[in-house]
């Protein structure tokens, strides 16, 4: 009879999250993942094939929370209120989880990546608000001019890259305010919505 599975995959990509978050991509190994799920190596690999599926289980992982978080994110009714929300939310992230924030952003191999579908999901709220302010011809172009800007600016923040002083809260909702703007302008519509929402 074969030895039952000490572990779930479930508590593997809670623990690869953990270790994701501690150390990087770098890492995140099987053997220390086996450990932070109090498993021997062996065991890990009756629910896990090797690094690069657990690679693509973590991964997915924090898609699918990031996908979660934009949905909610973006649920005022407003598409310019939900489009700063969104990138706050981005923001929060990177803040709480560097590491998982960059994965976000890092090719991986295929057979490490994700499944498509998942990504399709998670930018499925912020296609719909872009939609809403520039108008559907124009909806992917916003949504990556919006996320190109965003992924930047918070790469520099973690990196310290931000030295001339000021306030950097304050230089990304200028940012993404000014963005919203001329999104909604060139689309036709009113930015409305209160002012920059803070995280």
């Amino acid at each position: 009879m074969p030895t039952p599975a000490r572990t779930s995959t479930q508590a593997i990509i809670t623990a690869g999250r953990m270790i994701l978050a501690r150390e990087g991509l770098d890492g995140l190994t099987m053997e220390k993942v086996a450990a932070a799920a109090g498993v021997r190596a062996p065991s890990l690999y009756k629910r896990v094939s090797g690094r690069p599926e657990l690679v693509r289980l973590v991964a997915g992982d924090v898609v699918a929370e990031v996908a979660a978080d934009l949905a909610s994110a973006a649920s005022s009714g407003d598409p310019a209120s939900d489009l700063r929300a969104m990138a706050y939310t981005l923001r929060s992230l990177a803040a709480r989880d560097p590491h998982g924030f960059g994965l976000l952003f890092q090719p991986l191999p295929a057979h490490s990546a994700p499944d498509p579908a998942t990504y399709a999901a998670a930018v499925g709220p912020l296609l719909r608000v872009t939609g809403e302010l520039a108008g559907p011809d124009h909806a992917l172009a916003a949504a990556r001019t919006v996320t190109a800007w965003a992924s930047g600016f918070l790469r520099m923040e973690l990196a310290g890259g931000f030295q001339l002083g000021e306030d950097v809260a304050d230089a990304f909702a200028y940012g993404i305010t000014l963005l919203t703007e001329a999104i909604a302008r060139e689309g036709g519509k009113s930015a409305s919505g209160a002012g920059p929402i803070r995280a």
